[in-house]
C-alpha cells in the first residue's frame, strides 16, 4: 500500500520557541528548517511513501523542501494546525486517489525509513490509526485509509483527542524514531542520541548553547 504524507510546517521565525533554553532566536529557524528537511528526506526514502505534500507559507522552506522532492500546498486556511493538515490531507486526496493519507510531524530529525514503513504497515489495517509521541502525550502521525477522512486533532493532549475520535492506537516496539518529535532541548538531545539526519546534525553541531 502506497501513501502520501501531509507534513505541516509553520513560518520558521515562528517555529521551535520552546528550544529557547538551547538555541537563540537567530539560530531555530536554521533548526527547525534542518528538523524538516531530514524528516521529508527519510519520508521520501521509505518504500511504503509515494509522495509527501508539505502544508506551508514560509518561502525558504518551500525551496528548499520542494528541492527534495516534496510537493508545496500553501496554507490557504491559515487557521492552525488541524486546519492546515485538513487542507493537506484534500488537496493531496483529490491528487491521489489511489493512495492513503497519513500526517506527519516535521520535527522527526531522526526518523529511519524502515521504521516509518513498519508504522504505515501497521496503519494501513485500520480505518483511522495514530502514533503516540515519545513523551506519550502528543501524537507525531495520523492515518486514514482510502477514502477516509483524515480528522486531525493534533495539539497539546492529542493523544487522548485521536483516540477519543475513533482512531486506534498503534502499539508498535521498535519504532522510536517515530516517535522522537523535538519540542525541547531534551527531546533535541534525545534525538541526537538517537542519530539524526545530516543537516540537523550540521546546524546543531554550531547552534547548541553550551550548557554550564
Amino acid at each position: 500500500m502506497q501513501w502520501t504524507l501531509v507534513v505541516p510546517l509553520k513560518p520558521l521565525d515562528r517555529a521551535k520557541s520552546r528550544l529557547s533554553d538551547t538555541a537563540d532566536d537567530g539560530l531555530r529557524p536554521g533548526l527547525a528548517l534542518a528538523f524538516a528537511q531530514d524528516t521529508v528526506a527519510a519520508a521520501l526514502a521509505c518504500p511504503a511513501v509515494r509522495d509527501v505534500v508539505v502544508v506551508t507559507d514560509d518561502a525558504l522552506a518551500s525551496r528548499e523542501l520542494a528541492a527534495l522532492g516534496a510537493g508545496i500546498v500553501p496554507d490557504e486556511p491559515r487557521g492552525g494546525l488541524n486546519a492546515a493538515l485538513a487542507h493537506g490531507a484534500t488537496v493531496a486526496g483529490t491528487a491521489r486517489r489511489a493512495a492513503c493519507v497519513a500526517a506527519l510531524n516535521a520535527d522527526l530529525p531522526a526518523l529511519r525509513p524502515p521504521e516509518l514503513a513498519r508504522v504505515l504497515d501497521a496503519a494501513a489495517t485500520f480505518p483511522r490509526a495514530f502514533l503516540a509521541d515519545t513523551a506519550g502525550l502528543g501524537t507525531t502521525l495520523l492515518a486514514a485509509s482510502r477514502g477516509r477522512e483524515l480528522r486531525p486533532f493534533f495539539g497539546p493532549g492529542s493523544r487522548v483527542r485521536h483516540r477519543e475520535s475513533g482512531a486506534v492506537e498503534l502499539d508498535l516496539d521498535g519504532v522510536d524514531s517515530v516517535r522522537q518529535d523535538v519540542d525541547t532541548g531534551d527531546d533535541l538531545r534525545a534525538a541526537l542520541a538517537m542519530g539524526v539526519g545530516p543537516r540537523t546534525a550540521a546546524v546543531a553541531a554550531r547552534s547548541l548553547i553550551t550548557e554550564q
